[in-house]
């Protein structure tokens, strides 16, 4: 008897073995689902400065899981290649045409490789030659596309080294400064079976706060792979004769200076930190010529651990050294004067020096700054445009820097959330150095400002500006029609007014043209792309706008199937797809974001694709989490907006008869599923919920996420109530859970959905959860993704069209 049980038992788990094999196999969604996915995509288009010449960058949709699965190294925040020295995870190029812009003429490029897995596309300085990178499975090459004779050449002998930062610089026409890998991969340290002892780290009594960073250094044999993998060697070209440039390290950037005679270097060095990526590593700063030679040792900076926590918080170093554009040869940098602390009661936090070639003297201060110095934008020796942001405060300010009095004079303060009044970017231009600097217009007296969003109560508007350097003020010159969606991509012409614009609408697929602003002539179109799309015709896309209780308005892209018709055919089951943001003022929350005039365009993680299948799709639903008073913090009643929020966008839709409130899912990816996951645990409005790849238990991000900088020592009881998996208990909502078993993104581990799905599944709760093989924060393998899709049909079909 006990032999003939046995046997069951051996037969019974076989069987289930293979029924489990056969199900977990991966799956396809419907037709129309998965052709809208693998639908090829339009090309992307780069101009060169005259409007002469088109490149046409063509690219596939997705790579197989087997191409994901190569080999890979991942060490000191970086995904490696260990055959090639380069990136793992890259989105290549898989096609180049150029196109001449003034007869329409496209031509095929000669000599192109096969099997192109191109990247790092770069114009030469006068714009008639075009470098770019192009990756094998055993080393990575540098390309050059002739324009005139349209040929492309492969120019180097030494494989290049694309591990980190840089990878090349032109310097002229004929003359390329690139990094090259010093070994070959073959040559790689080998892992001992036996180590040389355990790995030990340790802390001498300073404070280190840090991100939850993935990918770490984790042992002295990760110290040995990344000294390997990221050393190289500067290599000049010059008309294919390769010349050493300085000697071999792991330089992580390179720049040359405006006038081309000195290279700005950062090398990293010993000791590698196990706490914070390669960008934070110990590193020297130096001015080198371009034979290599040392001019001036600018820094020797430690490891970013020593940063202190709080988004405004900086070390106490120089930081952020950058080539002044308008100058031959100075180097900017900043310097705290607050110790790096923003609380501190100081007139100034922030001085911001430079120091010019030959580099002998004494740097000088330029102009010291209220905030956070974020940056400078030159134009000339009266005008620069000097950025300060306080992240934990959301403002931006903008002063006009006069380097000839140094003087810095306010322009303009807002909230980096008040997109209403935002006056845009300066439009730039190309000066004497070939560097891009502010254009000026009307005698230098204006700015030409360009605004690709153009948020307005009627929607997104871009418009092109003129704002004016002694009004301080922006006044709008183009803004796009309503009815379309349309940009400027670049100003041709800053005294004709001639634009290069990119334009589209819910059923004009986005393309070029050339428009002039002074003779007002018919638009000229330069490509005419067709719609990729053909399935979505019909689909009726609109702005839909309404309020939740406690008077902010929100906003929300509602897309209904093909033909319906709501007095016909009845409220329909609904997704609600979305990504929470934080604002510390209620008006900026409620400002409408988004055109309902755009051309819709499918990514891998769209929502949209279910339109097809029957569902009213409620995509980009604004859920925002706003401040209730002067002395409160956006998530201090995170939840409790969430949750109205969500009531807000069921209810609306339910009012106007498109959708079934009985019948109502959510999902999101990355804080978008820890939205989800917070919802299904603290309402009963939702059917079911997909959440991808997302964090549930924020005590796993213990220096802050996302837009909170306190700590969870500073506010234990906000973590605890804004992790999902504190009240997993209550989680009796169908939840699907979806992550990359090879996630990157900080504080998204995926341990985070392995425990939420232990923890609903002890609770008794219904739950499955999908981990996909080699996958990232973002998904790319194609079965992977077709699966994620199917994955999604089938949760929703289930538990939310078919909901009783």
């Amino acid at each position: 008897m006990k032999k003939w049980f046995f046997a069951l038992l051996i037969l019974g788990n076989s069987y289930y073995a293979v029924y489990a094999q056969d199900d977990n196999s991966y799956r396809t969604p419907a037709k129309e689902v998965m052709e809208l996915l693998l639908a090829k995509p339009t090309p992307s288009v780069s101009i060169d400065g005259k409007a002469e010449w088109m490149l046409l960058s063509e690219r596939n949709s997705y790579p197989t899981v087997e191409e994901l699965g190569q080999p890979e190294l991942r060490i000191a925040g970086l995904r490696i290649n260990p055959n090639n020295f380069s990136p793992s995870r890259q989105n290549f190029i898989n096609n180049f045409t150029l196109q001449n812009i003034k007869s329409g003429q496209v031509s095929q490029i000669s000599g192109l490789p096969a099997n192109l897995l191109a990247g790092s596309v770069s114009w030469s300085p006068s714009e008639t030659k075009i470098a770019f990178t192009h990756t094998t499975g055993s080393r990575v090459d540098l390309y050059v596309i002739d324009i005139a004779g349209k040929k492309a050449t492969k120019i180097n002998k030494q494989a290049l080294n694309t591990v980190l930062g840089t990878s090349y610089t032109w310097v002229d026409d004929n003359t390329i400064i690139y990094k090259a890998a010093t070994q070959s991969a073959a040559s790689s340290p080998k892992r001992p079976i036996t180590p040389k002892g355990p790995t030990i780290q340790q802390n001498l009594g300073k404070a280190a706060p840090s991100p939850t960073y993935q990918d770490l250094i984790k042992s002295p044999f990760d110290e040995q792979l990344f000294e390997f993998y990221a050393t190289g060697q500067l290599i000049q070209n010059k008309n294919g004769v390769e010349t050493v440039v300085g000697k071999s390290g792991i330089v992580s950037t390179f720049s040359l200076s405006p006038d081309k005679k000195y290279m700005m270097v950062r090398t990293i060095r010993k000791p590698f930190s196990y706490l914070v990526t390669a960008n934070g590593f110990p590193s020297t700063i130096t001015i080198n010529d371009l034979t290599g030679k040392v001019v001036k040792v600018l820094a020797d900076l430690p490891s970013s651990e020593g940063t202190p926590s709080g988004y405004d918080n900086t070390q106490n170093i120089p930081r952020g050294f950058d080539w002044r554009d308008d100058e031959a040869a100075t180097i900017t940098w900043a310097m705290p004067l607050d110790s790096g602390l923003i609380k501190k009661q100081v007139d100034y936090h922030d001085a911001v020096y430079a120091l010019s070639a030959p580099f002998t003297g004494e740097a000088k201060e330029l102009f010291k700054t209220k905030t956070r110095y974020a940056g400078t934008t030159w134009g000339n020796e009266t005008l620069a445009l000097v950025q300060e942001v306080l992240r934990s405060k959301q403002t931006l300010r903008v002063s006009r820097f006069n380097s000839s009095k140094g003087s810095l004079e306010l322009l303009f303060e807002r909230n980096q959330t008040d997109a209403y009044n935002n006056p845009g970017s300066p439009v730039l231009t190309r000066n004497k150095f070939g560097k891009s600097v502010i254009q000026t217009t009307d005698n230098g007296t204006k700015i030409l400002m360009n605004n690709t969003t153009g948020a307005s109560e009627k929607g997104d508007l871009p418009f092109l500006a003129k704002f004016d350097l002694t009004t301080k003020k922006n006044d709008i010159i183009w803004r796009c029609q309503e009815g379309v969606y349309e940009t400027v991509n670049e100003v041709l012409d800053a005294d004709k007014l001639v634009l290069l614009t990119r334009k589209e609408s819910q059923t004009e697929v986005p393309n070029y043209y050339i428009k002039n602003l002074v003779l007002r002539i018919a638009d000229r179109p330069i490509t005419r792309f067709t719609n990729p799309y053909p399935q979505l015709e019909g689909v009726k896309k609109e702005k839909v706008k309404y309020k939740r209780a406690d008077g902010v308005d929100l906003t929300g892209d509602l897309y209904l199937p093909k033909g319906y018709n709501k007095d016909k055919d009845g409220p329909l089951p609904l997704i609600i797809w979305a990504y929470p943001r934080e604002f510390n003022s209620a008006a900026d929350a409620a400002q409408i974001r988004g055109s309902q005039y755009r051309f819709t365009t499918l990514s891998w993680g769209s929502p949209i694709y279910y339109v097809t299948q029957g569902y009213a799709v409620l995509d980009n639903a604004e859920m925002p989490i706003v401040a209730t008073a002067a002395d409160k913090k956006p998530n201090d009643n995170f939840v409790a907006q969430l949750k109205m929020n969500a009531e807000a966008a069921i209810n609306h839709l339910s009012g106007l008869g498109v959708a079934d409130k009985n019948r109502v899912g959510v999902g999101g990816h990355s804080y978008g599923a820890f939205m989800t996951a917070n919802l299904l645990a603290h309402t009963n409005l939702f059917k079911a919920g997909v959440a991808r790849s997302g964090a549930y238990n924020r005590t796993l991000t213990p220096f802050g996420f996302q837009n909170e900088d306190r700590t969870y020592w500073q506010a234990p009881q906000l973590y605890y109530e804004m992790s999902p998996f504190s009240y997993a208990d209550k989680i009796k909502t169908p939840l699907l859970l979806i992550h990359g078993d090879s996630d990157d993104n900080t504080g998204t581990y995926p341990i985070n959905s392995e425990r939420l799905y232990a923890a609903i599944k002890g609770h008794g709760g219904t739950v499955r959860f999908v981990f996909l093989p080699y996958e990232a924060h973002g998904y790319r393998g194609k079965e992977n993704v077709l699966h994620t899709l199917w994955e999604q049909q089938q949760w929703l079909d289930k538990y939310v069209k078919g909901a009783k």
